[in-house]
């Protein structure tokens, strides 16, 4: 009998790279949910929520990311607020100029979305999860998009930014501008199968939802797409959303959720 090298050489080979495969699939099939900041992590000393510190916090933390909400001023400048207004000004009907020098609670003055991706730029580990606010119109809608698309593309941060919206158009917007990136819908009323449709790859549902739903988490896995959750603050809520496999839960407490994902 001859001994064939060559041969035994390549079945080594193959069986490796079957096993690298296996153990691939398996650790996706584990993966750990992981942790995202609402509105950065805001609930501690020197923070404010959507602040520049809160996403330094954020970033300190060592978790998957940190999430913002995006509005766009009158003359088209993208600042960072959760709520419509701020100081008694409606943001999308008024000047920058106006809105500038308005402080947020920890002294800061109310951060421009190139202040956060500037921000973002100094940790690449911390993912930026962007939420553009639903605006008054289509094409209010559609110019906010545009111009997120273009300032991140401007910081380089492609790779670093997803996008989040309970707005269908402005997450349609975002697929149609890159069709590579990141984006969840937060509306909950839709499967996941009808947003894989429209090329959207997340969900990212009120807790409740899915507790009313939970066949959609199997359902956007097997169409691989990601789960999150939010906004979860309960420690039993957070240990049912990790039992149940979601990919990420956003929420206040970050510290408490990461502490109980390493259990």
């Amino acid at each position: 009998m001859v001994y064939n090298k060559s041969k035994r050489k390549f079945t080594i080979e193959k069986v490796c790279t079957l096993l690298i495969v296996a153990i691939l699939s398996l650790s996706d099939l584990y993966a750990q949910t992981k942790v995202i900041a609402h509105r950065g992590y805001w609930n501690c000393e020197g923070s404010a929520q959507n602040s520049i510190a809160s996403l330094q916090k954020a970033q300190g933390l060592r978790i998957y990311g940190s999430e913002f909400d995006v509005w766009m001023t009158s003359d088209g400048v993208l600042v960072i607020n959760h709520d419509e207004t701020i100081g008694g000004l409606k943001i999308e009907d008024t000047d920058y100029a106006q809105l500038k020098d308005i402080l947020l609670k920890n002294g800061e003055k109310l951060p421009l979305l190139e202040d956060y991706l500037q921000q973002g730029k100094k940790d690449r580990k911390t993912m930026l999860i962007l939420e553009l606010k639903p605006h008054s119109s289509k094409e209010r809608e559609d110019k906010a998009v545009a111009a997120v698309v273009k300032l991140v593309d401007k910081y380089k941060m492609k790779k670093q930014t997803e996008y989040i919206s309970f707005s269908l158009n402005i997450c349609k917007e975002f697929v149609r501008l890159n069709p590579k990136a990141k984006v969840a819908y937060l509306n909950g009323n839709l499967a996941p199968k009808e947003l894989k449709a429209l090329n959207i790859n997340g969900i990212d549902y009120n807790y409740t939802v899915l507790q009313k739903n939970k066949e959609w988490i199997d359902e956007a896995h097997k169409l691989k797409m990601t789960v999150n959750v939010w906004t979860v603050n309960s420690e039993a809520i957070m240990q049912e959303m990790i039992a149940a496999a979601v990919d990420f839960i956003t929420t206040d407490d970050p510290v408490l959720c990461k502490e109980l994902i390493k259990k």
